[in-house]
């Protein structure tokens, strides 16, 4: 028995990171980054948080700041503010100790640790079989590569309704009644990635009725809290809304703090998971069995980027910086979104653009074909993802028009 190629196929590369790839090699001096979802500023250079400046400098300047390892469980200055800015400050699940929290690498890393615990310990029925796991059709591509190396059996429920650009709630809630009971669902707690799409409120409250009455497990994936709306407590509703609802069904929240801090490189993440009745017994179960999860794959969790992000959640005057840099960030992706619709408009291209301006977060579904996401980048140099969504944060008062000039003339074509 050996290594070779026979047994080991060579994978084509990451869609997303070859994506990234190829822009790097493009020596085109006009080129445009539309992949990668991370914030540029509106000269198109990586921009750190003010609010993570200040807090970086407090922390070296502590004549008690080490790199020694932090517990398996993580830095609870971290972890019980992180739960507080997902859950609310005033949440009765926090109040009556019903949630367990554990650090993570950020949010891949939390959907991972996720997948192990419910492959192992949420049963279906008496034959102890795995649930299945249904994800949203489209969804970010990791979700897929990360329940499937798990070996978790996945399903789609409708989410984007291509010819109305719109959300498919039918085929949602269809899917949900008649998924096999104890399903898990998981959800995009905001700006939902790719389509920046969400469900309205009133859209919410059906679908966590639906789930509540199937008797299925929510699972929130929360990457983007405050970069959707700039606010906080409007982009943790749907979560809110979900821990207090009348059918009291267990939930699990996998929360990353890559994009809203601009943490990008520091894999700063957690794990809540919120019982809907106080039970000390099996709350300590649970976070030994987390525990157990994190210490074989990562051993303990990192500690930089989880001090930063604690220090700038426990200090007011850092919270209210950083609570001004969401909006910053926010409110210039929407300005963005704006200029390339009105763009578009002005130009006349084929078609209505108004879903690029009722999408909200980092990115757009746009609609664009892949055959005219492939004319962009070889002919223009514009990079997207294949399925047609752009990074928005990549666009700034520079580059907009010409992506737009760009898009009209394939559009055309």
């Amino acid at each position: 028995m050996s290594f070779s190629t026979q047994n080991i196929p060579q994978l084509p590369p990451d869609p997303l990171f070859g994506l990234k790839a190829r822009y790097t090699a493009d020596s085109r001096s006009d080129k445009v980054d539309l992949g990668i979802g991370a914030y540029r500023d509106n000269d198109g250079k990586p921009w750190v948080l003010p609010a993570v400046s200040r807090a970086e400098a407090l922390l070296k300047e502590d004549p008690l700041y080490n790199h020694e390892y932090l517990p398996i469980s993580g830095f609870a200055d971290f972890t019980s503010a992180a739960a507080k800015v997902i859950l609310g400050d005033d949440s009765p699940a926090l109040k009556e100790n019903r949630v367990v929290s554990i650090q993570s690498l950020s949010g891949t890393g939390a959907l991972h640790v996720v997948g192990a615990f419910v492959k192992q310990f949420y049963k279906v029925n008496s034959t102890d079989e795995a649930p299945v796991i249904y994800l949203s059709d489209p969804t970010w591509a990791n979700h897929v590569q990360i329940f499937d190396t798990l070996g978790l059996q996945i399903a789609k429920y409708p989410y984007w309704n291509d010819a109305t650009k719109s959300l498919d709630l039918a085929g949602f809630l269809d899917a949900i009644k008649s998924a096999p009971k104890h399903s898990v669902f998981l959800l995009h707690a905001c700006a939902h990635n790719p389509t920046g799409l969400d469900p309205t409120q009133e859209e919410w409250k059906q679908i966590l009725d639906a789930l509540a009455q199937y008797q299925h497990l929510p699972l929130f994936d929360s990457a983007y809290q405050g970069f959707a709306s700039g606010s906080l407590d409007k982009d943790n509703w749907a979560v809110r809304t979900a821990v207090s609802h009348e059918g009291k069904f267990p939930i699990i929240i996998c929360q990353s703090f890559a994009k809203n801090c601009g943490m990008y490189g520091e894999r700063v993440g957690a794990v809540h998971l919120v019982l809907p009745e106080k039970d000390e017994k099996l709350s300590k179960a649970v976070s030994s069995q987390l525990q157990k999860i994190i210490r074989s794959e990562i051993s303990n969790p990192p500690a930089y980027g989880a001090k930063v992000v604690g220090k700038i959640l426990n200090s007011p005057d850092l919270r209210k910086q950083w609570e001004a840099d969401l909006i910053t960030m926010s409110s210039r992706i929407h300005k963005m979104r704006v200029a390339l619709r009105d763009e578009l408009v002005r130009l006349g291209t084929p078609g209505n653009w108004d879903h690029i301006v009722n999408q909200q977060g980092m990115f757009s579904f746009t609609g664009l074909k892949k055959e005219q996401v492939s004319k962009l980048e070889s002919d223009h140099g514009i990079y997207l993802v294949g399925s047609g969504r752009a990074s928005i944060a990549g666009l700034n008062e520079h580059n907009v028009k010409r992506v737009a000039a760009a898009i009209d003339q394939v559009v055309r074509v």
